[in-house]
């Protein structure tokens, strides 16, 4: 079943220009000859066409003539009986402008009233086997801004390739292994010996986690079980307060994204990896390639060999792997264990540095580097009263996601993150996301779907109800503004693609927003009840039709569409 009316227009102006072509060439206007690769555009200004072609332009080198005259050989070729296309002129130095005919923009209404919920869904992935892994937070401590801007981006972004067609899987990476776990443990021993002996008894670690929740941890495990372990050896006590506080922090971890509508296919341990051996499989590949060596006393990995920019340490001296390692080890597991023809990870700009040596780790173990693809995030700047908002004021600590959640609508949260690239720093502005105006982007857009819900609730109550309409009362929707309207929503199954196709969720609030202006400017200028009962029925539907694209989008980015504001 056809589910994207603009890549079916696409198809025809393909076989209406290929059929052209041919025609042309018997007549010796053309050269015999496929056109070469060309795009097929809906353009910013409508006016002079719906759709505009630069098969003309890509041909002149290969035809070995003017792109204006292969235009004009095409286009006096060119049979347009059956199609969605009423004319086809040139325009320019050899572009073609295709303008579509009514049938299109009824047919259009049509199909995204049939379609509904599934309206936006395609098949372009393939039911391709993607991973996207984001957040992947380390579990001792709380998530801070950039893992809820990681978070945001990566959920949306799984959700449109899943809307596109893709099988798609969300994973978290737990670290819970390693040389962080075992700071963890450092760390939260000297608290705990501070706390019940002062602040002088035991030296703190100087790479500790110096974070209030540590202290927080030791208190609750003192709460429950007093001062029992001041009797054991070092080792003993690190190890029962890591059994104590990293399960409640990455159930923690797990509660707050749950809240923030983010749930995970998988939470992927990292102690996984050395309980089945994957780690030591990895460096014994290495090993077989001939890539490492010994060194001070450590195992080096041969990574100048590919892309890196220096050799890395695979185990340090002592035998304790090292964080790449593992790190290699996980993404083995998710390309030759599990089978994922593509891996996906959001990741903070900070670990830019990391991203050609386990690209190159990957072609070094005999994967394929080229399917793991790297979201670099930028910064974000929480802003309050235009000025940097950097602690919280329920607890006086660095502000985390939670505290975000306490402080804005998650709608406005997960809406807000998603307006800019990844790759582009952002400002947040926390008074503007909690402002009912149509200033805040999420609040114009979900008012617009309010509005469409109010329009139909009103009419009920006169007695007037929505009914099946003709395709020649469709179109009657022939006004500019109606026009525009039906043109934006055709494009939505186009706008999931680019953003799978793309990683740029971004595009998908962008689109709202200029949907949402569309239908304002649709509904100030033309009225809904009061014209004649044809027109009103055609307009109620795109009305509605408007209001169920609107709905599916905001689905897919898990924000609400409410029906009344």
């Amino acid at each position: 079943m056809m589910n994207n009316i603009v890549e079916a227009a696409r198809q025809q102006i393909n076989s209406i220009l290929e059929a052209a072509a041919g025609k042309a060439a018997a007549q010796g206007l053309l050269p015999h000859g496929e056109l070469p690769s060309y795009s097929i555009e809906i353009p910013g200004d409508t006016s002079h066409g719906d759709f505009a072609v630069n098969a003309a332009m890509v041909g002149a080198k290969s035809f070995s003539m003017a792109p204006r005259k292969i235009a004009e050989a095409l286009c006096g070729n060119m049979e347009l009986e059956g199609t969605f296309f009423q004319s086809a002129q040139v325009a320019g130095p050899g572009f073609i402008n295709f303008a579509v005919n009514p049938s299109w923009f009824a047919q259009s209404v049509e199909l995204i009233e049939k379609l509904g919920g599934e309206y936006g869904r395609s098949d372009y992935g393939k039911n391709e086997k993607i991973m996207v892994e984001f957040v992947s937070a380390n579990p001792t401590g709380p998530m801070h801004m950039g893992n809820a801007r990681g978070g945001a981006i990566g959920d949306c972004l799984a959700a449109a390739m899943d809307a596109a067609g893709y099988q798609v899987q969300r994973e978290f990476y737990v670290n819970d292994a390693g040389n962080q776990i075992a700071k963890f443990g450092l760390s939260l021993e000297a608290r705990y010996m501070q706390e019940l002996q002062g602040e002088d008894s035991f030296a703190f670690p100087e790479d500790g986690y110096h974070g209030e929740d540590i202290r927080d941890r030791v208190k609750e495990y003192i709460a429950q079980g007093g001062a029992k372990l001041l009797d054991v050896e070092s080792a003993a006590r690190r190890q029962a307060l890591v059994d104590y506080a990293l399960p409640r922090n990455i159930a923690k971890l797990e509660e707050d994204l749950h809240t923030y509508r983010i749930d995970y296919d998988l939470w992927f341990r990292e102690s996984g990896l050395y309980a089945d051996g994957t780690v030591e499989k990895v460096v014994g590949i290495l090993g077989e390639k001939g890539l490492t060596y010994e060194k001070d006393g450590a195992l080096w990995y041969k990574a100048t060999e590919f892309g890196g920019e220096k050799d890395e340490v695979l185990i340090r001296q002592g035998g304790s792997p090292t964080y790449f390692a593992a790190d290699i080890a996980y993404h083995y597991n998710k390309f030759s264990v599990r089978g994922y023809n593509r891996v996906i990870n959001v990741w903070g700009a900070d670990h830019h540095g990391h991203v050609a040596r386990l690209k190159g780790a990957m072609d070094a173990v005999g994967l394929d580097g080229s399917k793991l693809d790297i979201i670099l995030m930028q910064l974000v700047r929480l802003m309050k009263d235009g000025q940097p908002y950097k602690m919280s004021k329920r607890t006086g600590r660095s502000v985390t996601l939670s505290d975000l959640t306490d402080l804005v609508p998650i709608d406005a949260a997960r809406f807000f993150f998603n307006m800019r690239e990844p790759g582009s720093p952002m400002d947040f502005d926390l008074d503007l996301a909690v402002e009912e105006s149509s200033h805040n982007p999420v609040y114009y857009v979900q008012y617009a779907h309010a509005r469409i819900c109010s329009i139909q609730r009103n009419l009920e109550k006169e007695g007037i109800y929505t009914r099946p309409c003709t395709r020649e009362e469709l179109e009657l929707l022939s006004q500019p503004e109606e026009r525009e309207l039906i043109r934006k929503l055709a494009q939505y199954p186009d706008e999931i693609v680019k953003a799978a196709k793309y990683y740029d969720p971004a595009g998908l609030t962008r689109y709202a927003m200029e949907t949402a202006t569309l239908f304002h400017k649709f509904y100030n200028t033309c009225k809904v009840k009061g014209e004649d009962e044809a027109l009103m029925q055609a307009r109620l539907r795109l009305c509605l039709c408007m209001g169920g694209t609107l709905r599916n989008l905001l689905e897919l980015l898990k924000i609400s569409a409410p029906e009344l504001m």
